[in-house]
């Protein structure tokens, strides 16, 4: 099913997606077949910074919400004919409309073969004036366009045109960082205090108090007394622990980078005789 002109200003405001779901671009301006009146290409910004207009098919092409779906891939976009969407009539030469064709592969257009019918059109539109329509975005809003192109015309004045510079910014993958936990082994020395047991020999005299224990036993005899005597020592146990919590966290950073190219400008000059 093909688009239709009323989903033109929907469409001009979606984003190109192949069938695969990989994004093509922003859909930027919608070209019509002269014949049908229903719209035949659209161009995306592609490429570094977006600024790049590619050609894309949108015959077969479905419009679901914000995006269109369009029935190539991304791979055959990307390598498609550099055609300039800026042209001075805003609209397609057939030369550039059977190169999209043959581009592309897209079915034989009603004249014939696309060389036939690139061929056709030239001959219907040589030596006489016709129109070419195409809708562009102009900052968020749908702008219709429909410009005169003719063979041969002359209104004694020249166009200067000078290219200009279109920065922006794409975001890109530029490193990746990670967690890894690994075990490490390192000497820990602690000071324990420990006590021990020792032997001191204790004397006392008789007296009233301790005679009758003194004496209890022989007047001459051997005998032996035993004392167990106790210590201590250090004991070491290990435990694991939770100390803290680790996670990676992303800040964004600006900085100020200088980007810069050539660009060509046109001069105009008088040259009296």
């Amino acid at each position: 099913m093909s688009l239709t002109q009323d989903q033109i200003p929907s469409l001009i405001q979606s984003t190109a997606y192949d069938p695969s779901g990989d994004k093509i671009g922003a859909v930027k301006q919608v070209y019509l077949d002269d014949r049908t009146d229903q719209p035949q290409f659209a161009t995306v910004h592609t490429g570094l910074f977006g600024l790049k207009e590619t050609f894309v098919p949108l015959e077969g092409a479905q419009l679901q919400g914000d995006r269109v779906v369009v029935p190539v891939d991304k791979a055959q976009v990307k390598d498609a004919p550099n055609i300039d969407p800026d042209g001075s009539d805003g609209s397609l030469t057939p030369t550039q409309v059977a190169e999209l064709y043959r581009h592309y592969h897209l079915p034989t257009a009603p004249s014939g073969t696309r060389d036939t019918y690139a061929a056709d059109v030239d001959h219907e539109h040589t030596g006489h004036q016709a129109t070419g329509q195409h809708y562009e975005s102009d900052g968020g809003n749908v702008r219709h366009t429909e410009r005169e192109r003719s063979t041969g015309r002359d209104d004694n004045a020249m166009t200067r045109s000078e290219e200009r510079l279109r920065v922006g910014t794409e975001t890109h993958e530029a490193g990746r960082a990670r967690l890894r936990k690994y075990v490490v082994t390192e000497e820990e020395r602690h000071t324990v205090p420990v006590s021990h047991e020792r032997v001191r020999v204790e004397r006392e005299p008789i007296t009233e108090a301790n005679r009758d224990a003194a004496l209890s036993g022989p007047a001459i005899s051997e005998a032996e007394h035993e004392v167990t005597l106790h210590a201590e020592k250090p004991v070491v146990e290990k435990e694991a622990v939770p100390v803290e919590r680790v996670r990676l966290n992303t800040e964004t950073v600006t900085e100020e980078k200088t980007v810069g190219g050539k660009v060509r400008k046109e001069q105009i000059e008088t040259d009296e005789r």
